[in-house]
């Protein structure tokens, strides 16, 4: 959702007023004139596959990206989990989806990624009832203003990354038992301006800024994904990036560049392309595991000349701090 400069291309760059000054510099790469290019060298055949038989797990499906994609997979076949906080908006998105793509398998489950117990709960319930090939990793949250949950957690990190990490390692156990395993989380280009910082993952000293906040919630997100792709060799890791689409979560968290750039931005489903692409592609299974897409193809973790590389102690701790938090929440979910 959020870029400084692209990291391939970056003389197509120009200035945006009213970001904050690390986001000033925006790509035009990832406008929908960015995507229209890109789409050139698209093969169209590498997504139109079926997948019946196949399963897929959405969170945060009941709008924006994660809404069209589930859509696109539902058109090809697959039986699709919504995962969503919300049980109103999630019933539409689920009659919408059933509706416009006749696909009956279509599956909604009601959870709060920001809330670790809820998360573990749900994960051993569907271990127990469902087979899962792919899972994709789409909700999340930019808090501008500093929120602890329930528990106590900082909103955004809750969401973003100890969401995300306690999602896919309680589900990592079904995936290996599947055929062509994957897992996709959606991130942003906004990590680019952003070096791993483990001292202080709740954002508790010095002034409060969601969006840099957000940037580092998603660089954290790369480096699990890399870590994971290390460690569970039999399955397909990747993060993305989708470019500035039109979606909810843009209008409300950054409406001052909505309103300014909302005539340039991408559509949902172009956005959600990439994360379509690499759900049910084979060309991308061919591509090694942990790397990090836009517009169908790898690109960079890091500017150039940027000093955001992280040492492997400081990747490693990241790692055992969420594992110390995702033990902690599992042995104080009821049942589990």
């Amino acid at each position: 959702m959020l870029s400084c400069e692209s990291a391939f291309q970056p003389t197509h760059v120009f200035v945006l007023e009213g970001l904050p000054s690390s986001f000033s510099q925006v790509s035009l790469d990832l406008f929908r004139g960015g995507y229209e290019s890109a789409s050139k060298r698209f093969n169209p055949a590498d997504v139109e596959v079926d997948v019946a038989g196949r399963s897929f797990l959405v969170t945060g499906a009941n709008s924006g990206i994660g809404k069209a994609t589930a859509k696109e997979i539902a058109r090809r076949g697959g039986t699709v989990h919504l995962v969503c906080r919300n049980k109103e908006r999630a019933e539409i998105a689920k009659e919408e989806i059933v509706t416009e793509t006749g696909n009956q398998n279509i599956f909604l489950h009601i959870v709060d990624i920001s809330n670790p117990k809820e998360i573990w709960k749900f994960a051993e319930k569907f271990q127990n009832e469902h087979k899962l090939n792919v899972l994709i990793n789409n909700a999340g949250c930019m808090v501008n203003n500093r929120e602890l949950t329930e528990d106590g957690l900082e909103k955004n990190f809750a969401t973003n990354t100890l969401g995300t990490y306690i999602m896919t390692t309680a589900l990592v156990p079904l995936l290996e038992k599947a055929a062509d395993a994957r897992v996709i989380t959606v991130s942003s280009g906004g990590m680019l301006v952003q070096k791993l910082n483990v001292s202080d993952l709740q954002s508790e000293s010095g002034p409060f800024d969601g969006t840099m906040v957000y940037a580092q919630n998603k660089r954290q997100q790369v480096v699990l994904t890399e870590q994971w792709a290390k460690a569970h060799r039999n399955i397909h890791f990747s993060v993305m990036h989708p470019g500035w689409a039109d979606t909810p979560a843009v209008r409300s968290a950054m409406p001052d560049f909505y309103e300014r750039m909302k005539n340039s931005l991408r559509t949902e489903a172009q956005g959600a392309d990439t994360v379509l692409w690499l759900a049910v592609s084979a060309e991308a299974a061919k591509l090694p595991s942990g790397l990090f897409f836009q517009d169908r193809q790898p690109v960079p973790t890091h500017l150039p000349l940027a000093y955001t590389h992280s040492p492997p102690e400081d990747e490693e701790k990241l790692l055992e701090v969420l594992e110390e938090f995702s033990q902690k929440f599992k042995s104080a979910s009821p049942g589990i």
